[in-house]
C-alpha cells in the first residue's frame, strides 16, 4: 500500500511538474489529483522538494535505461559511450526532461553534478573508460578525470540546450563541440 501511494504521488507530481512547472504546482492540487492527503505526501517524501527529488530519480532511471539501449546498439564500446552522451544531450529537447530535470531540478535541488544519480553515472563511466584503456580501445588516460570531463561537458551541454531560446540551434552547436572534445580522447 505504501509503495502504491508513493507511486501515485510520483506519477501525479511528474505530470503536474511537466505541465505547470515545479513552482506553479501546488501541494493541495497534487494530493487532490492523486486522491490522497497532504499527510501522505509529507509521510512519504517529507515535502514538495522531496517529491521533486523522487520524480527526478524516476525520470533519471528511465533515461539511464534508454541510454544503455543506445550504447548497446553501437558497433564498438567507445562508440557506444559517445552515442550515449549524444543521446543524453539530445534528451534536453524533450519537454518533460527539459523542464523537470534541467530547469526546475537545478533551481530547486542545486547543482545536478552533485546529485546521487550523477555520482552513479560517474562511477560507471569511470569503469567503462578503464576497460577501454585496458583493452587498448583508447590511449591511456586517467579514467576518473576523463569521466568527470565527459559527464560535465554533456551535463552542461544539456543545461545549455534546455535554457536556450533556440534549443534546436543550440543542440547542433553543443553536439558538434562535444563530439570534437570527446573524440580527442581516442586519439594517441
Amino acid at each position: 500500500m505504501m509503495e502504491e501511494t508513493k507511486d501515485k504521488l510520483i506519477r501525479t507530481a511528474r505530470e503536474a511538474f511537466a505541465r505547470k512547472g515545479y513552482a506553479a504546482a501546488s501541494m493541495d492540487e497534487l494530493t487532490a489529483a492523486a486522491g490522497l492527503t497532504r499527510g501522505a505526501l509529507y509521510h512519504n517524501f517529507g515535502d514538495k522538494k522531496g517529491l521533486l527529488q523522487a520524480v527526478i530519480d524516476r525520470i533519471d532511471a528511465e533515461m539511464a535505461a534508454r541510454l544503455r539501449a543506445v550504447g548497446e546498439r553501437a558497433s564498438h564500446p567507445w562508440r557506444g559511450l559517445l552515442d550515449e552522451y549524444r543521446a543524453y544531450i539530445e534528451m534536453a529537447l524533450e519537454p518533460e526532461i527539459q523542464r523537470i530535470l534541467l530547469l526546475d531540478g537545478p533551481a530547486v535541488l542545486g547543482d545536478p553534478s552533485l546529485w546521487p544519480s550523477q555520482n552513479a553515472c560517474l562511477a560507471e563511466t569511470t569503469r567503462r573508460i578503464q576497460t577501454l584503456v585496458a583493452d587498448g580501445a583508447i590511449p591511456p588516460v586517467d579514467a576518473e578525470a576523463a569521466a568527470r570531463l565527459l559527464n560535465g561537458a554533456s551535463l552542461h551541454a544539456a543545461l545549455w540546450v534546455a535554457a536556450s531560446r533556440e534549443p534546436e540551434a543550440t543542440l547542433g552547436k553543443a553536439l558538434e563541440a562535444f563530439r570534437r572534445l570527446a573524440e580527442g580522447l581516442a586519439r594517441p
